[in-house]
C-alpha cells in the first residue's frame, strides 16, 4: 500500500480507502462479511475509511467504530457525513441552506453519528450534499468550527453531487474546508478541469470515489444485468444508460494490454493523478479487498496507456439519480 498526503492536515492516509456505502444502505449487506472485508483491508494497509449516517441511517457508522476500537494501534483516518435534513440527494439548485443544514440540526448529527460509531470523534465530518452557493453563508460555518474547537472532529469537508465538480470551487477557495469528495474515473474527468486545479491552490485534500463508474469499470455488468426491486443501482442503470455505460466500458477493456483487467485499470487510472489523495472504492468482499489493495502497490498507469485512456473521457449531465 502507497500514502499520500491528506492536503493541509498534513495527514498521511492510504491512497486506496474503503467507501462503506455498501456495508450500510445495500439489499444484500451483512454486517459479518462487511467487518471481515475491513478486517482484510487493514490488514492490507488500508487506513482511510469514509462512511456516513444516510449509510443505514448509522448501521456503517457502527461498523467503522468497531474497527476503530479493534485496532486502536493503526490511526486509522475516520470520515463521515451529515445527511441532508430535507432528505434530498442530490441537492439541487434553489435548495436554501437553512432548509438542509441548518444549525442546530449540524450538532444533532454530528452527535448521532458519533453514538452511532460509539467514538469520541471524528477525523472528517462532511455535507452529504452541497451547493456553491452556500459557501459564504456564516451560520453553517460558525456552528461547524465550535463543534470542532470541541473536539468532536478535526477536519471538514463536502461531498459534491455527481457530474457537478464545478459545485464547490467556491467553496474551495473560500478556505472554509480541509477536503473535497467528488467523483472521478475513466469516463467522469470533469473534475481535471477547474477542480483539481483549485484543490491544489488551496491544498485542500481530494477523496476520489466510484473508481468503477458503479461496476461498469469492473467489466462484470452486462447489458442485461438487473437489480432487486429497491436497490438504487436498479434505478441508476436505466435500460439505455446501462447499455451505453457496457458500451463504453468494453471499448475500454479492448484498448488494454493484455494481461491487465478493466477493474485494475480503471483504478489506477484514478490513482495516476497526484492530486488525489486517496480513492474510497466499495469492497465488500475479500477478492475485490485483495485486488484494490494490489492496484496500488501496481502503481500509477504509463503515459502511453494513460493518454489511451483519456480519449474515453464521457461528459454526462445531471439526473434525477446522480447523487
Amino acid at each position: 500500500m502507497r500514502y499520500r498526503r491528506f492536503g493541509r492536515t498534513g495527514r498521511s492516509v492510504s491512497e486506496v480507502g474503503v467507501g462503506m456505502w455498501g456495508m450500510g444502505s445495500w439489499h444484500d449487506a451483512d454486517d459479518d462479511a462487511s467487518m471481515a472485508a475491513l478486517e482484510e483491508a487493514v490488514r492490507l494497509g488500508c487506513t482511510f475509511f469514509d462512511t456516513a449516517w444516510g449509510y443505514g441511517e448509522g448501521r456503517s457508522e457502527g461498523l467503522l467504530g468497531r474497527l476503530v476500537r479493534a485496532h486502536p494501534e493503526k490511526g486509522l483516518y475516520t470520515a463521515t457525513k451529515i445527511p441532508p435534513k430535507n432528505r434530498r440527494w442530490p441537492s439541487r439548485r434553489g435548495f436554501r441552506v437553512e432548509d438542509v443544514f441548518p444549525p442546530d440540526y449540524i450538532e444533532e448529527y454530528v452527535h448521532r453519528s458519533l453514538e452511532n460509531a460509539g467514538l469520541d470523534r471524528f477525523d472528517l465530518m462532511q455535507f452529504h450534499v452541497w451547493e456553491d452557493d452556500w459557501s459564504e453563508d456564516d451560520a453553517w460555518y460558525a456552528r461547524m468550527d465550535d463543534l470542532r474547537r470541541q473536539g468532536l472532529f478535526s477536519e471538514m469537508g463536502i461531498s459534491l453531487n455527481r457530474w457537478e465538480p464545478w459545485n464547490g470551487i467556491r467553496t474551495v477557495r473560500s478556505g472554509r474546508i480541509d477536503a473535497v469528495q467528488v467523483i472521478y474515473n475513466v469516463f467522469d474527468r470533469n473534475p481535471e478541469d477547474e477542480l483539481f486545479p483549485a484543490c491544489a491552490e488551496h491544498d485542500v485534500a481530494i477523496i476520489a470515489r466510484v473508481p468503477f463508474d458503479e461496476g461498469s469499470l469492473t467489466g462484470t455488468l452486462t447489458r442485461d444485468s438487473s437489480w432487486p426491486p429497491g436497490d438504487w443501482r436498479s434505478l441508476y442503470f436505466t435500460p439505455q444508460n446501462l447499455v451505453e455505460s457496457v458500451t463504453r466500458a468494453e471499448a475500454v477493456a479492448a484498448a488494454l494490454p493484455d494481461g491487465m483487467g478493466l477493474a485494475e485499470a480503471a483504478l489506477r487510472f484514478t490513482l495516476s493523478d497526484p492530486r488525489v489523495a486517496t480513492v474510497i472504492p466499495g469492497m465488500r468482499q475479500l477478492r475485490n479487498v485483495r485486488a484494490n489493495c494490489a492496484a496500488s502497490d501496481a502503481g500509477p498507469l504509463e503515459p502511453g496507456l494513460l493518454a489511451t485512456l483519456r480519449a474515453h473521457r464521457w461528459d454526462r449531465q445531471p439526473t434525477a439519480t446522480s447523487f
